[in-house]
């Protein structure tokens, strides 16, 4: 059936047209009601096309207000400036509002709308339908009589007695149901959760939706309720009380935890998180950040008094702090850095296991640094100390502390002559007191040449590059200088001293090739290469077993320090190495993007005579060759990635230490990682880590991801963990394990965590979550915890792309 449109002036009756009459109606209508400026031509600014990744989704208020409005029905009746009857699938249009309606009238002189009869309106992307509505349109202010809605942005649905449009961003809901669970058009809405309240202010300003009698219910059952609540529309900041979070633990009995979050400013903010601990009583816990131009960081504190764990006040601070201060003197981007870990007790890291920034729980860092840079020079100045936790049963030797630290480097850069090109030289000094208090409970580690004293450093490195197509060499001297003023004598009977000095020089030459060819393997064209490298260093011998070792550790064996010039870090040891290192490297590349598939490493180092410095209580290393070094990795696909690494003693026959890891991701939601670690008569460890949907194992094919944060659908269940296992001790050391459920509008997760404090002792704890979708979580707080353990677990739920109004453009 044809529209027809009505006007009390020469026409009378209803008169049947075509499209072309209709349009020419409305905009007759249109011209007649519309701002003189709609008929303006526009100005060549208007015109102006800017780039922009996203539709611009709104008008500012001067435009919105000259935007077009567009009428449509099957039936029209209206005088100009006065008001217009608009009959049979009655439809309004401007820029950020659709209004459809059986029965529609609007007035010009109050821009107010009036719709009866399946009513519907679509604001920017959000829809209300219901019996009735009144708006006007300028403001957005109105109200709805029994409308069902649906939120866009937030993902909300809901139905109410009443709304009122308060203006465009804020709306009222009275007496209230809301969920992010979808509803059906055609049946009752029976959501597995929602909240009912007397009243729900939705502000699109702050993003925010606040509540007045609010219960939430889940599947029927009210869980939770308050009097009020406010909760996020988005994630965006907002002040207020934070989902509760709790769980079971061994240790702490349960533990229930309710956060309140400040926020503060766009660069501050502040929460408290109190807990409470059934078995031990009330952790009081609360966290600052701050963001300046020129300064940044946050503070953590938590007190606890009177644990009845160990009848004993506890408490634990983390502080850091950046700040780039201004240039003085000449002296570029000076800046100050603090890093202040401190808590009350040996007992800290093992009774609040999951409270330590540090990846060392049991060492403490507590520094204070001052740095800044001119030309090529850097300087800085600090204070390093430690709080080393020891434990009876497993004493660790405490470090020295740096008190203070004064140093200045300089690194070349390329010099102005000809020449000179290739060369390279850097310089390093530094004088430090180095003091430390091992205490009697590790005197077994103590050694006669821990004593407290000063050292002063001094380190010149020249080396000179020749590079070339096809390879490179580079010869270099080293000669690195110390004196100590000492606490007291060291060295032999008859030969102590307490200001000795070393000097060490070292030369090396470092060589590689870099050879190239076509090749095919597998049916794959790729471009292989071959990297020979050969090292040769020489370093006199020096007696220096009598000095302390304030810095010096042994480097982990690797491709990396088998090719160093002394396998030792730090100042304190400089090994008598007369060595020679031979190694190479082969890789398959993909000609067309040079992405690496394959590679694959083998080193070994020959020594010419023996070395004879070596850290304390080790033995002079008598073998002319070293292990052999092997590694290796494959990506071949996308779906599958390997790499190993070997190490194998040639005298005995054996591996020393090998690790094995392989992961296979064949897509979003889908990875499984295993590793196998061995290190001969010390540790023999495999590790499994995976994220898993069951529907996989269940149903056959696997389901495609609908994307990342996405999941893989409503109905799915996964399984996530990690399981780390020790053949050494026949046990398993850490364990993380559990399966989260998938029902689309909300996500449950159950998960078990056992990490491992000592031989004997182990902290365990059972975490449950509801993630409500686009409202709050409740329970304990898993994610971090699987994030942090699974390698390229993905969230269930994370808003990569926000939704814009375009997709509900109707």
């Amino acid at each position: 059936m044809g529209r027809t449109v009505s006007y009390p002036t020469a026409w009378s009756g209803q008169h049947p047209v075509g499209a072309r009459l209709r349009a020419w109606a409305q905009a007759c209508l249109l011209a007649c009601m519309a701002a003189p400026a709609w008929a303006q031509p526009p100005s060549p600014d208007a015109l102006a096309l800017q780039l922009s990744e996203r539709l611009q989704e709104g008008l500012s208020a001067p435009a919105l207000a000259e935007s077009a409005l567009l009428l449509s029905a099957e039936r029209m009746a209206g005088q100009a400036g006065q008001e217009v009857r608009l009959e049979g699938q009655a439809e309004l249009r401007r820029h950020d509002l659709v209004l459809r309606a059986d029965t529609l009238r609007y007035d010009p002189a109050s821009d107010t709308a009036h719709a009866q009869g399946q009513v519907r309106i679509n604001r920017m992307g959000d829809i209300f339908e219901g019996p009735a509505l009144s708006l006007q349109l300028e403001t957005r202010q109105g109200h709805f009589e029994s409308p069902r809605f649906s939120l866009l942005r937030h993902g909300g649905y809901g139905e109410a007695g009443r709304i009122d449009f308060e203006g465009p961003g804020r709306t009222v809901a009275h007496q209230v149901r809301y969920s992010t669970c979808p509803r059906p058009r055609d049946a009752n809405w029976e959501p597995d959760w929602y909240l009912s309240a007397n009243r729900i202010v939705f502000d699109q300003e702050t993003d925010t939706g606040t509540a007045t009698g609010a219960v939430l219910n889940f599947q029927g059952l009210p869980i939770l309720a308050a009097p009020w609540i406010s909760f996020p529309l988005s994630d965006q900041r907002k002040s207020g009380l934070l989902a509760p979070t709790f769980n079971l633990d061994n240790v702490s009995g349960v533990e229930l935890t309710l956060p309140y979050y400040f926020n503060l400013a766009p660069n501050r903010d502040a929460t408290l998180f109190p807990t409470l601990m059934s078995e031990r009583g009330i952790d009081l816990a609360g966290e600052y950040r701050y963001l300046e131009p020129r300064y940044a960081g946050q503070v953590r504190a938590a007190f606890m008094p009177d644990d009845r764990l160990r009848d004993a006040d506890r408490w634990g601070l983390s502080a850091q702090h950046q700040h780039l201060l201004p240039d003085l003197a000449g002296l570029s981007g000076p800046s100050l850095r603090l890093d202040l870990n401190r808590v009350s007790d040996d007992n800290y890291w093992r009774d609040f296991p999951r409270t330590s920034t540090s990846l060392t729980s049991r060492l403490l860092r507590n520094d204070l640094e001052l740095s800044a840079r001119h030309g090529n020079w850097a300087f800085s100045a600090g204070a390093y100390t430690w709080q080393t936790l020891q434990d009876r049963d497993a004493p660790i030797v405490a470090p020295y502390d740096r008190l203070p630290s004064l140093s200045a480097s300089y690194r070349s850069g390329p010099f102005g002559w000809a020449g000179t090109e290739g060369w390279s030289v850097s310089l390093l000094t530094d004088v430090t007191q180095f003091r430390t208090d091992r205490q009697p409970l590790i005197g077994a580690f103590n050694q006669p040449t821990d004593v407290n004293g000063t050292r002063w450093l001094g380190v010149l490195n020249v080396d000179k590059t020749w590079q070339g197509p096809a390879g490179y060499l580079r010869p270099g001297l080293q000669l690195h200088a110390r004196q100590y003023q000492l606490e007291q004598a060291v060295g032999p009977v008859g030969a102590r001293e307490r200001n000795p000095s070393v000097l060490v020089p070292t030369l090396t030459l470092d060589s590689g090739l870099v050879l190239e060819r076509d090749a095919v393997y597998f049916g794959r064209a790729v471009l292989q290469t071959l990297e020979p490298r050969l090292l040769l260093a020489h370093t006199p011998y020096r007696r220096q077993g009598y000095l302390p070792v304030y810095d010096s550790s042994a480097f982990d064996f690797n491709l990396s320090s088998i090719f160093s010039a002394n396998p030792f870090g730090g100042h304190d040891r400089i090994a008598d190495l007369s060595a020679l290192t031979l190694g190479a490297t082969t890789r398959l590349l993909d000609p067309a993007t040079g992405a690496e598939w394959a590679n694959l490493s083998v080193a070994q180092r020959v020594r010419l005579r023996d070395q004879e410095v070596v850290l304390p209580g080790q033995q002079a290393i008598r073998e002319q060759l070293s292990d052999v070094l092997l590694s290796g990795n494959l990506n071949w696909s996308p779906q599958w990635a390997f790499n190993g690494t070997l190490q194998y003693n040639p005298e005995l026959g054996q591996t020393e230490r090998t690790t094995l890891a392989a992961r296979y991701s064949p897509g979003d939601f889908r990875v499984f990682n295993v590793a196998y670690r061995l290190q001969r008569d010390t540790s023999e460890q495999i590790d499994f880590g995976w994220q898993w949907p069951l529907s996989d194992l269940l149903r056959g094919p696997a389901v495609p991801a609908l994307g990342p944060g996405r999941g893989l659908g409503p109905g799915h269940w996964y399984s996530v963990g990690r399981i780390n296992y020790s053949f050494t001790e026949r046990r398993i050391v850490d364990l993380i394990a559990g399966f989260e459920y998938d029902a689309g509008c909300w996500i449950g997760r159950i998960v078990i965590e056992r990490l491992q404090q000592s031989r004997t002792q182990a902290n365990q704890r059972i975490l449950f979550q509801l993630e409500f979708a686009g409202f709050s979580r409740i329970g304990s707080n898993p994610l971090q915890v699987l994030r942090d353990n699974i390698p390229r677990y993905q969230f269930l739920r994370e808003e990569i792309n926000p939704p814009s109004r375009f997709q509900r453009h109707e």
